[in-house]
């Protein structure tokens, strides 16, 4: 039996995860895979070679650092004590698009690769030209892909029962039209406009059908748009870390453990020299039972990769009553750790909604002001 619940609130704020029995610190809550997932787009261009199902990352944890750091010379301590399984590594025979295993391919095929093949050396075929005017308008740091958006609308077009696919997407959605087009104009920036329409058109060009014909009307494109830019979990998988975890786990000399610490800094160091932040395969999923976490700025749980692949994991980072409600944060670390009014202001421009938390609420007295850690440079030069 689970022990969490969804439930559905009266108001703008959608839906809730609610623990039903008691969760101590490090308990995992749930574990899923999403409806579906997608890698971005630079990150893919940039040879950050993943299972197009999963996001599996297809390459060692050697590899991984020697194409990050360009060190063709490095070689990792103790490799085999995280196993990257890359003999079941298989393509689809039409397109040649990778998978990590049969399964995936398979389940990528039903679930939405049998309308989406195609001549992926084809320049002018129309996923690859949405793709390239997708990547014109959307540079790093990426924050979702357009291609889920479009294996949103295959996923349900190939569905043995579209309507209730449909369905499973609508769920994710409770704003506004007003609200949805602010949320594409912070994604897509003062062109929005135009480059929704173009997207929207480009978008039809690579697929069209009955039961999908809703979320190709403007309305229904910019919605469906909001939805991939807020509802979208963002995904991390990395062979070098799931190789520092496992590495740090074995027993050793504390000789052998300072040396060890050492040298991964100085693989840290080799890779932020060459590739700076950007160390992860990344994407984004839409996850139904996770999706359903709101946001807190003293979370109960986090989200995680543990797998090294798209499965989440929810872990609680506090013991959870039952009954009480399971928050994670849509902030980073940096980010919890500023002031009330710089965290509302974060959750207001990207979420567009006030946080009314256990901790803003405690906060409330705090002036609303941006206290120094937060002001603009333009600010800290005029002080200057």
């Amino acid at each position: 039996m689970d022990g969490f619940e969804v439930r559905n609130y009266n108001t703008k704020k959608g839906k809730g995860l609610f623990a039903t029995k008691q969760y101590n610190q490090g308990d995992v809550i749930l574990e899923e895979d999403p409806l579906v997932s997608c890698q971005f787009a630079w990150n893919a261009a940039y040879r950050y070679l993943a299972c197009d199902n999963c996001m599996r990352p297809l390459e060692t944890p050697e590899q991984n650092v020697r194409r990050l750091s360009c060190k063709p010379d490095i070689v990792l301590p103790h490799s085999d004590c995280y196993e990257t399984n890359l003999e079941n590594l298989t393509g689809c025979s039409q397109c040649e698009i990778l998978y990590c295993s049969d399964a995936c391919r398979q389940r990528a095929y039903d679930t939405y690769h049998r309308i989406l093949c195609h001549d992926t050396a084809d320049a002018q075929h129309p996923i690859m030209i949405l793709l390239e005017a997708w990547k014109q308008m959307h540079y790093p740091p990426e924050t979702t892909n357009i291609m889920l958006l479009v294996r949103i609308l295959a996923f349900i077009q190939q569905s043995s029962d579209p309507q209730a696919a449909a369905l499973k997407f609508k769920q994710f959605c409770h704003r506004t039209v007003n609200e949805d087009a602010e949320l594409v104009h912070k994604l897509l920036g003062e062109q929005f406009t135009s480059q929704l329409e173009t997207l929207r058109e480009l978008t039809s060009n690579v697929i069209n059908g009955e039961y999908i014909q809703e979320f190709l009307s403007p309305e229904g494109f910019c919605s469906l748009m909001a939805l991939i830019g807020t509802n979208g979990q963002g995904i991390g998988t990395s062979p070098l870390s799931m190789w520092v975890n496992a590495v740090l786990e074995l027993t050793m000399s504390d000789d052998e453990r300072q040396q060890l610490d050492l040298f991964i800094d100085k693989l840290y160091e080799y890779v932020q020299d060459e590739s700076g932040t950007f160390l992860n395969t990344e994407g984004s999923g839409l996850y139904q039972l996770q999706s359903a976490c709101n946001h807190s700025c003293a979370p109960n749980a986090e989200s995680s990769f543990p797998y090294g692949n798209h499965r989440i994991q929810l872990k609680a980072v506090k013991p959870i009553m039952p009954g009480e409600e399971i928050c994670i944060s849509y902030l980073d670390e940096c980010a919890l750790r500023r002031s009330r009014h710089s965290r509302q202001k974060e959750l207001a421009q990207n979420y567009l909604f006030v946080c009314w938390c256990d901790r803003c609420t405690t906060e409330a007295s705090q002036p609303d002001c941006t206290s120094e850690e937060d002001m603009s440079e333009d600010e800290i030069d005029a002080d200057d």
